[in-house]
């Protein structure tokens, strides 16, 4: 029976999700600048609920970028704060797919998915990717860029947008615009939805140990974990 812990701080919305077999156990709030004092709490919150302790965990999966710098470092530190005491594995998964992977569970019939955050000083973050018998399959990089530079593949069409980069959807480009059949602004990265995105990574042999858990952030349309910074 698979047991998982999820946390993602990577925006305005603070999210912890607990997996204990087919129990689900979720918290989610929109807290700006709350995430510090709200985590820890929803953390001990859900493994009451599920009467778990840390040390019974198969892995801790966290919203690893990309997303708020100062959000993203704390998701990191509390992931391994949490795994180090007892090796824990850790899954550290990205923000604009879990955003995808929201999307196909709002339409189910969405051929490609935009994902969007918001990166400040009139940026967006975004990827777009593929769906295809409910997985997706990324066609552009994970990068970020001016609203206008967005830019969809020309194939690209049944297009759900998602997430808060849509903020600034009025300065995409008109023929971006017009490949939307849906427009998802108000939906936020959830660690309900990474749950299962880590049961996939864990199946696959996809985690690392907790002091290789780093944060990863995009600059100049290029993935740099901190330590290249």
């Amino acid at each position: 029976m698979t047991k998982v812990l999820a946390l993602d701080t990577s925006t305005d919305a603070c999210s912890v999700a607990l997996l204990n077999g087919e129990q689900r156990t979720c918290r989610f709030e929109v807290i700006p600048r709350g995430h510090t004092q709200l985590l820890l709490p929803m953390v001990e919150s859900v493994l009451e609920e599920a009467k778990l302790s840390i040390k019974e965990l198969d892995a801790i999966a966290f919203g690893r970028g990309p997303g708020s710098f100062a959000g993203i470092r704390i998701a990191t530190g509390a992931t391994q704060g949490l795994a180090v005491a007892f090796d824990t594995p850790v899954v550290p998964l990205s923000t604009l797919e879990t955003l995808a992977y929201q999307a196909i569970a709002l339409c189910p019939d969405a051929g490609f998915i935009l994902s969007t955050l918001d990166a400040r000083m009139d940026e967006v973050y975004w990827a777009v990717y593929k769906v295809e018998h409910g997985t997706i399959f990324a066609l552009t990089e994970e990068q970020v860029t001016a609203p206008s530079a967005v830019v969809l593949p020309e194939a690209a069409s049944q297009c759900v947008a998602i997430g808060p980069g849509l903020n600034h959807i009025e300065k995409m480009s008109a023929s971006t615009r017009e490949t939307f059949c849906k427009v998802l602004s108000d939906e936020y990265p959830q660690a309900e939805v990474m749950l299962s995105m880590a049961v996939s990574a864990l199946d696959k042999g996809d985690q690392v140990l907790p002091e290789e858990a780093l944060p990863v952030y995009v600059r100049e349309g290029t993935w740099k974990k901190r330590s290249e910074q």
